[in-house]
């Protein structure tokens, strides 16, 4: 019960699906949340999974209107809260100030220019990546739509609970502080799931599931060692980017996969 409250919990804060219960916060609780991180992903890409395969298959509509309803889907269910943290990480980052002022700089409500060009420049690309996917679209691309959030909620729980806070307060400070040494020992259990799910289908996805675990793991990585220097540690808007980034660069690994792997 206390799984299924801690998936709620995770809807409530990231998603715009409402959840109209009172959920308790305590740290057991939100330790949960960050265990099942993962499984929020998955559900949230069978969705967009879903969404776009009954345009594609049980609709007239073009493959445009397809990739249209797909990107729209990743922005309307997360109802942009990561996108929020792209623009506050993008602001600080670009200003080349002292860690400090960064800090300070995503703290304000407000929005700056490198803000919105880097949001520009996100969803652009994105939505580039899902309207060459859809012209290239076979029956393992659903498959992996479905684990791109799977993956980026994954790398989201591994930086929140191995990369210092940058500050004591905020949502990223609230579930780190619920978090303990045996936290993240479920996530490699999923991906052996996945695989195991996997065998059952296409060989094709399971190589494609390496390919993505490898470039999550690279990514993870450099981020690991980055968010240090760039921002003093980690931070609930700097989590957001990073869930948008980690999407972002797997969008555009399952781009070159259609291209040359799927053929």
């Amino acid at each position: 019960m206390k799984w299924l409250k801690g998936l709620l919990i995770n809807f409530q804060f990231f998603t715009s699906i409402p959840i109209p219960i009172e959920l308790p916060m305590d740290k057991d609780h939100l330790e949960k949340a960050i265990k099942t991180f993962p499984l929020l992903g998955l559900i949230q890409g069978g969705i967009y999974a879903f969404l776009f395969y009954t345009v594609i298959h049980w609709t007239p509509f073009s493959v445009l209107t397809a990739a249209l309803v797909l990107w729209l889907a990743g922005i309307i269910i997360t109802g942009g809260i990561h996108l929020d943290g792209w623009m506050d990480a993008s602001d600080a980052f670009f200003s080349y100030r002292d860690r400090e002022k960064r800090l300070e700089i995503m703290k304000d409500p407000r929005t700056g220019a490198f803000g919105v060009l880097s949001i520009i420049v996100l969803l652009s690309t994105k939505f580039f990546f899902i309207y060459e996917i859809s012209h290239k679209v076979q029956p393992a691309t659903f498959f992996f739509i479905a684990i791109i959030p799977f993956f980026s909620k994954m790398v989201m729980g591994v930086l929140l609970l191995k990369v210092k806070a940058a500050k004591k307060e905020g949502l990223g400070t609230l579930f780190k502080n619920a978090s303990n040494k045996r936290t993240l020992f479920i996530y490699p259990i999923y991906v052996i799931l996945l695989f195991a799910a996997a065998a059952m289908l296409f060989n094709q996805i399971i190589v494609g599931i390496i390919v993505f675990m490898i470039v999550s793991i690279l990514v993870l990585l450099i981020l690991t060692k980055k968010v240090i220097s760039w921002f003093g540690g980690m931070t609930g808007d700097v989590l957001g980017a990073s869930v948008e980034g980690m999407e972002l660069v797997l969008w555009m690994t399952l781009w070159l996969f259609h291209y040359f792997a799927m053929g």
